[in-house]
């Protein structure tokens, strides 16, 4: 990110939605946007985009817009995100087999690419190929970053199994606390506690 402007907090949250749709219009044909149209993608209002975009210096022309292109480009190079991310899932559960017939993330960052388990042979009509974990170290994809952590059993081991590997960042939807060093980024889903929270912040609004 831009290192002389300090890009406020907020923002960089919606940077990677902005993404998101820009690509999603790139691959309909879109090659030139308006704010207010893109607006209408993001459900951000046109005078936050355009806040938005000038941390990032002059990006469109009045009256033209902006050129779709230029902007993945510009935020893929900001944001570090690369389209073909490699993906592993680890633990091919009733949780992992819903995440692999979803993944649609081909528009964001990359997609799940292969899935390990102790028992591969219940995974069966994906399309994406199930190992079994002792296979990790020998069919995890060169450079792969990112690992998704659906697995109920040896959690600790299985963690420290994906960062002996290479894994620097993992997508925790275990709800078990295991260690991992500084160079590792753990980010947990904790459905019941979203869950938790909309029933709070919809009870606030009933008593108001």
């Amino acid at each position: 990110m831009n290192k002389k402007i300090d890009v406020p907090k907020a923002t960089l949250q919606r940077y990677p939605v902005y993404l998101k749709a820009l690509r999603k219009l790139d691959n309909s044909g879109v090659t030139k946007i308006m704010s207010r149209e893109l607006a209408d993608h993001v459900y951000i209002e046109p005078t936050t985009i355009r806040r938005d975009f000038s941390f990032l210096g002059t990006l469109g022309k009045q009256g033209y817009g902006y050129d779709v292109k230029s902007l993945i480009e510009i935020f893929s190079s900001e944001l570090g995100m690369g389209f073909d991310e490699k993906i592993i899932l680890v633990g091919a559960g009733n949780l992992g087999k819903a995440l692999m017939n979803y993944n649609k993330w081909s528009h964001v960052v990359g997609e799940i690419v292969c899935a390990f388990d102790l028992f591969p042979e219940n995974a069966q009509n994906l399309s994406i190929p199930v190992y079994h974990i002792d296979e990790l170290a020998n069919r995890i994809p060169e450079g792969c970053r990112i690992a998704i952590l659906c697995v109920s059993t040896r959690i600790q081991e299985t963690a420290n199994l994906l960062e002996a590997n290479g894994i620097s960042g993992i997508v925790d939807f275990t709800h078990e606390h295991f260690q991992v060093s500084k160079s590792v980024i753990v980010k947990p889903v904790d459905v019941v506690s979203t869950i938790q929270e909309l029933v709070f912040e919809t009870n606030s609004i009933v008593q108001k």
